[in-house]
């Protein structure tokens, strides 16, 4: 019979596959900044603030037994 796996291996598995993920996203985000696209400086600041804003909100869920509000980004 298997073992069950115990909550920090499955933490550990699951921010692996998520932190990856995240990773690859933000590269995304990293590529709209080629010569393909037009942007102003103040929506840059928008996406970083948004980013950095929910990057806050989320590490501080680690400190804090409730849960925020997850935000949603729209320029």
């Amino acid at each position: 019979m298997a073992e069950a796996e115990n909550k920090h291996d499955k933490f550990k598995r699951l921010a692996n596959k998520r932190v990856a993920s995240a990773l690859k996203k933000i590269e995304l985000i990293g590529n709209l900044s080629g010569s393909g696209y037009e942007y102003t400086p103040e929506e840059v600041e928008k996406v970083f603030g948004a980013l950095q804003q929910t990057l806050e909100s989320t590490k501080n869920r680690f400190s804090k037994s409730k849960k925020e509000q997850t935000q949603t980004f729209e320029l």
